[in-house]
């Protein structure tokens, strides 16, 4: 049986970011990805936006690791070539209802230590963006987009550097704790063509959306460490034509996500979404990721309030994708939740789960915070 230090569940761009921190750290790694390439699911499924940390609770994780992981990326990729564009961002108050949520998520922000935010008027968002429908904005320079597919080449890159393994098509079937308290690792079974056993003193889950269900093949742990899934479908809609903003346009949020936003992709192209679409499904299997046309309709009505402008047929049904939650419909979003050995006492046991938006941004800082937790733990 291979023995190795750390076994990394899931080839996402978190698990990437980890795989590649765990090398860098000296620890013979093997990252394990169920599907053929990296970053097929939820990481070639979103907006590739660097987010600024605006929304988040104070002292929440994602509050921290989205500020942080804001500065990280930016290093990042300026360091290693990866394509950024930094847009920033204008959260609309489309009327005077909206003002005082407007000025909540601006002290939320300031709360949050986010850099480079003011409230500006709506008469000088309409000098930024003339089409711009508002009665004030908030605006974020440091909100930008980043060639999310370049990134996780790059992190792939210098975790093979550094001695890294990537095994694709190689689901865990099974973890089997060793010794008291799982104090001498894990026994892993391996999927696959050839399939394989390995042992492990450190085994991280980051599977995303499946990360409730591989923590299911972790024999010994306790159910109550185990978090029910929940799948919030986000549509996105693409806009024909070339776009009229030169900023990403975001209404007040809404419960599950940012509301309808516009976008910009590297090259400048306009989109529209994710809405939130909570999905009656009991795993990730059952997603159908086939952008419904018609609720391009309630596209036309959300993005009208902030641009009166838009066009009817403008809009053509683009792409989805879907929010890895731990909490239901009409229930405050979740944290991030780091489950380790302090939780359910198996040594070597790290189980990621709701790792939803802001993850792209923060998971520099995920696998630095991942780090510090592993330190301390051993």
């Amino acid at each position: 049986m291979e023995r190795v230090d750390c076994v990394v569940v899931g080839a996402g761009v978190i698990g990437l970011a980890i795989a590649r921190e765990m090398a860098l750290q000296g620890r013979e790694t093997i990252l394990l990805e169920r599907e053929s390439a990296f970053g097929t699911v939820s990481s070639a499924r979103n907006s590739e936006v660097i987010h600024a940390g605006i929304y988040y609770p104070k002292d929440s994780l994602k509050a921290k690791l989205c500020v942080e992981g804001n500065r990280l990326l930016y290093e990042y990729c300026r360091s290693h070539q990866v394509a950024t564009q930094p847009y920033g961002k204008l959260i609309v108050a489309t009327d005077e209802t909206q003002l005082n949520d407007l000025q909540a998520i601006l002290y939320k922000a300031q709360n949050n230590h986010v850099p480079v935010i003011k409230i500006i008027s709506g008469e000088e968002a309409k000098l930024l963006e003339p089409q711009l429908q508002c009665e004030a904005a908030i605006l974020s320079s440091s909100t930008g987009i980043v060639d999310s597919h370049g990134f996780m080449l790059s992190l792939l890159g210098g975790f093979e550097d550094a001695g890294g393994m990537v095994a694709y098509q190689s689901p865990l079937m099974s973890a089997k704790p060793i010794g008291e308290n799982a104090k001498d690792g894990f026994e892993l079974e391996i999927g696959g063509a050839d399939g394989m056993k390995l042992h492990t003193k450190i085994l991280i889950n980051c599977a995303g959306m499946s990360a409730p269900a591989v923590a299911q093949k972790i024999a010994g742990l306790p159910q109550q460490y185990i978090p029910k899934a929940y799948f919030a479908k986000g549509n996105y809609f693409s806009l024909s034509g070339k776009s009229p903003f030169s900023h990403l346009i975001y209404p007040i949020p809404e419960p599950g996500g940012l509301g309808v936003h516009l976008t910009l992709d590297m090259g400048g192209q306009a989109k529209f979404g994710p809405d939130v679409q909570w999905l009656e499904i009991d795993n990730e299997y059952q997603v159908d990721y086939t952008v419904d046309p018609k609720r391009g309709e309630g596209f036309y009505e959300a993005v009208r309030r902030y641009w009166p402008q838009l066009k009817d047929g403008t809009l053509q049904p683009d792409y989805s994708g879907v929010r890895a939650k731990i909490v239901p419909p009409n229930t405050p979003a979740g944290d991030f939740c780091f489950n380790g050995p302090r939780d359910h006492e198996l040594q070597g046991l790290f189980n990621l789960y709701g790792f939803e938006s802001p993850g792209l941004t923060s998971s520099l800082a995920i696998a630095k915070h991942l780090e510090g937790q592993i330190k301390s733990s051993l």
